[in-house]
């Protein structure tokens, strides 16, 4: 997965995102502006994962959307 693909459209993948993870507020997602590290840092901190569940959670989420 093409991390600069995602950054690229993240105002059009923020309705995904927020969908997916409800938890995420749009200050959040704004904040992240794409960024995997920032998004995964958000994910540890709404629901208490691992830096690896998050990952593994972002991966799988994005495959499809690039």
């Amino acid at each position: 997965m093409n991390w600069d693909i995602v950054e690229g459209k993240w105002n059009q993948l923020k309705g995904s995102v927020k969908e997916k993870w409800g938890d995420l507020t749009d200050d959040e997602l704004t904040e992240v502006a794409g960024k995997k590290d920032k998004l995964a840092g958000k994910l540890q901190e709404k629901y208490g994962w691992t830096k690896e569940e998050a990952d593994n959670q972002l991966n799988d989420f994005f495959r499809d959307k690039t």
